[in-house]
């Protein structure tokens, strides 16, 4: 960490500054330059309290040299973190794609749409059991009931099962189902949510907040690795800007920033990302151009009845598509879909 000092800082307060740094049990190094005074701070083997020390006279600004999230970082962590699911991996050469409706909705739905997608090529099915809606009058999802539909699932094509966990009260039962613990975009700060979902040592899908900035995303995602569990998903899954032309806004220059900065996996939402089917299917093919190590699309097979979400859900014909040219993309990057 660098203190800068006001041009205008005297010696006195450069050496109050240093004082504090060193009753924290820290090492100050005051460098003179022409115009201004710089203070190193090494030795901290924790998060600083900045705010104490920038709330000094002549204090200027504060820059972190190494990022507050550690478990995470590449400093942490050179190669990148490959994740197996029972054979799937996700984080090494293979870009895995998850598809599935946004809602379970029906044993019928799920086989007429797991069918179609397992046979394209994907590798995980995801549907939600228990639904975070922002009207309290919306459709919430099957619970339960939903999970054993997701579990029947698995068993006749051989899925992968990603699900959404609303909270610490629902998270025990959809872990005795799910093989990847969706945490939503609403809760990548629920940290008691996050801190439970590292304890049960399954790998955790996290989601990007609407608002989040890809600092704030990464420390969410050290909370789960805090419990001693390193198979974190990251998901990039649109962020709210002023535009209203979309849903969301896919920030596609998240992944190569993540995939530079943290050792994690990270995967692309296109259907949130945008929230029209229309926009899904080049937002995809971006996504892994940019460096996805997958992509999580919602599939139905009649978005009109659908009961979420249908104007972002692509068709199984749609999803064939997709399938056909992200593989595409993935092989000029040496990767497979």
């Amino acid at each position: 960490m660098l203190v800068v000092m006001e041009k205008a800082a005297t010696d006195q307060m450069v050496a109050k500054v240093c004082v504090l740094i060193e009753s924290m049990g820290l090492t100050a190094h005051p460098i003179a330059g022409a115009q201004r005074t710089v203070v190193g701070v090494t030795g901290n083997k924790s998060k600083v309290d900045a705010d104490k020390i920038f709330a000094q006279p002549g204090v200027k600004d504060i820059m972190h040299v190494t990022p507050p999230f550690r478990l995470v970082s590449r400093d942490h962590k050179s190669e990148d973190t490959i994740i197996n699911i029972n054979g799937v991996e996700i984080g090494g050469k293979d870009c895995v794609i998850m598809a599935g409706p946004c809602s379970v909705e029906s044993r019928e739905q799920c086989f007429t749409i797991a069918e179609h997608v397992a046979r394209a090529g994907a590798k995980v099915f995801r549907g939600g059991a228990f639904k975070p809606r922002t009207s309290p009058y919306s459709f919430q999802g099957l619970g339960e009931d939903g999970l054993r539909i997701l579990g029947e699932v698995k068993d006749k094509f051989g899925l992968l099962i990603a699900t959404e966990a609303l909270d610490t009260e629902s998270l025990d039962v959809v872990a005795r189902y799910a093989d990847i613990i969706q945490i939503g975009a609403r809760n990548m700060q629920n940290f008691s949510l996050l801190r439970k979902a590292g304890r049960t040592k399954k790998p955790v899908l996290l989601k990007r907040g609407m608002s989040a900035t890809l600092e704030e995303f990464l420390m969410a995602a050290e909370y789960i690795l805090a419990e001693d569990n390193p198979n974190v998903i990251l998901c990039e899954r649109g962020v709210r800007i002023s535009a209203d032309r979309t849903r969301n806004t896919l920030d596609l220059s998240a992944i190569p920033y993540v995939k530079r900065t943290s050792h994690l996996p990270i995967i692309a939402d296109p259907s949130h990302g945008t929230g029209r089917k229309d926009y899904v299917l080049p937002l995809s093919r971006a996504s892994i151009a940019v460096g996805a190590d997958g992509l999580l699309v919602e599939v139905h097979h009649d978005p009109a009845n659908a009961l979420s979400d249908g104007a972002q859900a692509i068709t199984p014909e749609m999803f064939d598509q997709l399938m056909d040219q992200v593989t595409s993309i993935a092989a000029i990057l040496d990767r497979t879909c």
